[in-house]
């Protein structure tokens, strides 16, 4: 009798355990919360585009958990959304192109461009876009419509703006 109270016992203690560390388990960011933070980092990359003299399209996107398997998402256009066709070429949707960098951090988990792995159907692998992942998810911003280098530095503002809020 006095096993089977002891292994009852230590079967609570587990049981108690698993539930404390439940209940310290990072919890996402709520989408009132993410919504004030995708603006406040909207406006810092729409200033920052404007210190860089250029324009294109923003995306901050929040995706909970482990793996990105969902996310909310806000975008802002910063003066313009396409590159007309000029000569031969087709133009830009620069929106598509923020997205695809977007698409591509969440396949890979790294920046966009920095991948040593192979580029997918979809993906362009054009540098723009930063992400880090953070307690309850993983943040991931990118911008199209500069050179890629300018567009890394729009996207560090609006990621730092997110990582502050946090």
């Amino acid at each position: 009798m006095k096993r089977r109270s002891f292994a009852v016992a230590m079967l609570l203690v587990a049981g108690m355990a698993v539930n404390a560390g439940a209940g310290n388990a990072p919890k996402p960011v709520s989408a009132k919360k993410f919504d004030v933070l995708a603006t406040a980092a909207l406006e810092a990359m729409k200033q920052k585009a404007a210190e860089l003299k250029i324009g294109g399209v923003a995306v901050v996107n929040y995706a909970p958990g482990d793996a990105v398997e969902a996310w909310s998402s806000k975008m802002a256009v910063v003066g313009r959304m396409t590159d007309p066709a000029a000569g031969a070429g087709k133009g830009n949707n620069l929106l598509a192109i923020a997205y695809a960098k977007s698409a591509e951090m969440a396949r890979t988990l790294v920046n966009s461009g920095t991948s040593t792995g192979p580029i997918m159907t979809g993906e362009f692998g054009w540098q723009g876009g930063v992400m880090e992942r953070v307690k309850g998810g993983f943040l991931i911003v990118s911008f199209s419509g500069g050179k890629s280098e300018d567009d890394v530095e729009v996207s560090k503002a609006g990621l730092a703006v997110m990582k502050a809020g946090l």
